[in-house]
């Protein structure tokens, strides 16, 4: 039974690697994988708690005789919903930051952003595009910030050439900024909720080399850009059809965001707490601020369609199931002892850490980063805390997924919206990724 359930889970990665050709599904093809694989280990209950929970399960029957109601009962309450806490910590946690996002868009606070990539100079416009979009998803879940600043260089941008440039840029730098927080990507959020590694440490110990993997591929793409740009321009404010905010209400709700976004880690080391809580309680001030400034809108029934975020929808669901899939996959497979039987071949075999940033980064350029680095993270749950291994498979795994954006959710979306062909960008693009990736890693190495 523990092969078919690993079986299950290779064969989900499979789907997951190949879903851009499948046209199966990422969050359907990991749902399955966690679903059925919690079913088939129920049922064979007795003998995976017999070798995995011996004592805690004669603790829980308290002299009573073992039954197969029993055997469901312990796994149910003290097995299974282990991991359905700790996927539902970071679903909360995306839920609260995609509605921050979407409060925040809905009432035009990113217009500022537009206002700053006003210029005609190439180069100048990749900067900024890309620095605005490193700082930012080191905030913010990258998936996110990579969607708004797709679409806005998409209505800036009028031809797809630049486009395929631009967008591979912000791809880029999506992914180093997410990579650079525990808070903007939910493998290093993973890492935080769990206490594996502290939220300053991580940050000090991934900036060079994600410094490294933006700087290089963006001066790299700026050198096949013209030195003008035809670019198209609308004035700001150009959202009167949902919000008449004024200039002053919308940074208000901008600071409230984003800066309560930064108070979350200082909110995880005073009270302890998971960080899905401190993101709730920052999303419930911003919209009380919401309510407030757009009371006016909201007693004429101006803002009858807006009121509710938007943040509920189909891609949203997507990711925060697929998320929950994975997790609940990789929990089954654990509780069956492979991956401790895999974790001591490992520990026999390969004798060092930067191993596994290779084989994590090379694995990633197919396989969805996220379920890369949480498949090494199980490896060795237990290593001391800010240990060098979190960090090299945190930052191998993001860089590997953008080698040829296969692994990376954004470059799946840049490849659909702007129709860039592998080829191409492993052309143009995809060696210098891997060229930064290295440097970056002999920068970790030396610092790390």
């Amino acid at each position: 039974m523990t092969l078919i359930i690993v079986a299950i889970l290779l064969i989900g990665y499979v789907l997951i690697a190949t879903s851009s050709m499948t046209k199966i599904n990422k969050a359907a093809a990991a749902i399955f994988a966690g679903t059925v694989g919690w079913v088939l280990y129920i049922c064979y209950g007795s003998d995976f708690v017999m070798s995995q929970h011996p004592s805690e399960y004669i603790d829980f029957l308290g002299g009573a005789s073992p039954t197969s109601v029993a055997v469901k009962e312990y796994i149910s309450q003290n097995v299974f919903l282990k991991y359905v806490g700790r996927g539902a910590e970071i679903v909360l946690f995306l839920l609260a930051t995609m509605t921050i996002v979407e409060v925040l868009n809905n009432n035009g606070c990113f217009d500022f952003l537009k206002q700053m990539l006003r210029t005609r100079k190439s180069k100048k416009l990749l900067w900024v595009m890309t620095m605005i979009t490193f700082v930012i998803s080191a905030n913010l879940d990258n998936l996110t910030v990579t969607t708004m600043m797709l679409v806005m260089m998409h209505e800036i941008v009028p031809s797809r050439r630049q486009r395929m440039i631009y967008g591979s840029a912000i791809v880029i730098a999506a992914s180093c900024g997410g990579a650079l927080t525990v808070i903007g990507d939910p493998m290093g959020l993973v890492l935080w909720t769990k206490g594996a590694v502290t939220a300053t440490n991580f940050s000090v110990s991934l900036a060079v080399p994600c410094l490294i993997s933006w700087l290089l591929p963006t001066w790299w793409l700026s050198r096949m850009l013209p030195e003008r740009i035809d670019s198209q321009w609308t004035s700001m404010p150009y959202r009167g059809d949902d919000t008449n905010l004024k200039v002053w209400q919308r940074l208000l709700m901008l600071i409230v965001g984003i800066g309560g976004l930064w108070f979350i880690p200082s909110f995880r080391a005073i009270t302890k707490l998971s960080p899905f809580l401190g993101a709730l309680c920052v999303l419930a001030v911003l919209w009380i601020v919401n309510e407030v400034v757009n009371r006016k809108l909201m007693n004429v029934e101006q803002m009858i369609q807006r009121r509710t975020p938007r943040v509920l929808q189909y891609g949203v669901l997507q990711l925060m199931l697929y998320v929950m899939g994975v997790i609940l996959a990789l929990g089954v497979v654990q509780e069956t002892g492979a991956i401790a039987w895999l974790s001591r071949q490992c520990s026999q075999y390969i004798h060092h850490v930067w191993v596994f940033g290779i084989l994590s980064g090379c694995i990633s350029t197919l396989l969805d980063t996220f379920a890369t680095s949480m498949s090494f993270f199980s490896l060795y749950p237990s290593l001391p805390e800010n240990d060098l291994f979190y960090k090299i498979v945190a930052y191998s795994s993001s860089m590997g997924g953008t080698i040829l954006l296969l692994g990376s959710v954004s470059g799946l979306a840049l490849m659909k919206m702007e129709h860039i062909h592998v080829g191409w960008y492993l052309k143009n693009v995809g060696w210098v990724v891997i060229l930064s990736w290295i440097l970056g890693t002999l920068a970790l190495c030396l610092l790390g």
